[in-house]
């Protein structure tokens, strides 16, 4: 029983991880369909946003989340409108054009903050331990996983329930059509590539006392994110919270047997099993013929 709820436990909380970064990506290539290749740099600007805050202005990681958030949120709206609004209808030149500012920003931050590895205090509040049915996991794990939940609610409830998910649920069927009703989907557009960058930095923030900060940290992590969007299906952010799981879990069980690296082999080769006979994503949302 015990080693049940460890696995179990082990794979919640790469599931939260995956979740926290694939969200903000969903967001923006279910709605806009932009390829952003420079996801993975958002993630990472917003764990050295956690890292200068700390050593810098001396602010806990808890303090800064909100920080964090608008600021790379604040990014992703200057991005938008300097760069992706003139790309929408060039897909190819999308992912050159993002490629090209997740080179430069890697660059830029090793520039400017060095290229040696960096490393973010935990929260001292959240240092310890938590006895769950016998099993040991991390109190800030499980804190990530309660803001990765947290976050995933929220973003739902607002692509939902609110007026402006509504517009964004329009104009992602068709953008024409939804113009013609006087939406604004250049507007929607700008908010939903902000917030999507914003959950991406505060991800990297998040993720920043667990890992060690460098500028090539968000590589890895655009990837996985891709891997969970394709494989929970585009425009289903159920699909994103669902695969995120299946894949921690899977990933977590792997490396159990083996390592860290085979069992990222393993899923990726699943992976293309199945989008070879479900392209749409396993929770691809229906529709109507």
């Amino acid at each position: 029983m015990d080693f049940v709820v460890s696995q179990i436990l082990t794979g919640l909380s790469l599931s939260s991880i995956l979740l926290l970064v694939a969200l903000g990506l969903a967001i923006i290539y279910g709605v806009t369909g932009v390829i952003n290749l420079a996801h993975g740099e958002f993630v990472m600007l917003g764990a050295y946003c956690a890292w200068l805050l700390q050593v810098q202005f001396g602010w806990s990681l808890l303090a800064s989340l909100a920080v964090i958030f608008l600021l790379i949120a604040a990014l992703g709206w200057l991005i938008e409108v300097a760069v992706i609004r003139h790309l929408y209808d060039r897909p190819l030149d999308t992912i050159l054009a993002t490629w090209g500012l997740g080179v430069m920003t890697q660059q830029i931050v090793r520039l400017t903050a060095g290229g040696e590895l960096r490393y973010v205090q935990m929260p001292p509040s959240l240092s310890g331990s938590v006895d769950i049915l016998g099993a040991t996991d991390s109190a800030y794990r499980l804190f990530v996983l309660a803001v990765a939940l947290g976050l995933f609610l929220a973003t739902w409830c607002i692509y939902r329930y609110t007026s402006f998910g509504l517009k964004l649920r329009a104009i992602t069927q068709n953008r024409a059509i939804a113009s013609s009703f006087g939406i604004n989907s250049a507007r929607a557009y700008r908010l939903t590539f902000a917030y999507g960058a914003g959950i991406a930095g505060l991800a990297g923030a998040l993720i920043s006392p667990l890992k060690s900060v460098s500028p090539e940290m968000g590589t890895t992590y655009v990837v996985d994110a891709f891997m969970v969007v394709v494989l929970g299906g585009v425009q289903s952010l159920v699909g994103t919270l669902a695969s995120s799981a299946v894949l921690g879990e899977t990933s977590g069980l792997l490396a159990y047997y083996s390592n860290d690296t085979i069992a990222k082999a393993l899923v990726l080769v699943a992976i293309v099993i199945i989008i070879r006979f479900r392209p749409q994503g396993l929770f691809a949302p229906r529709v109507r013929a």
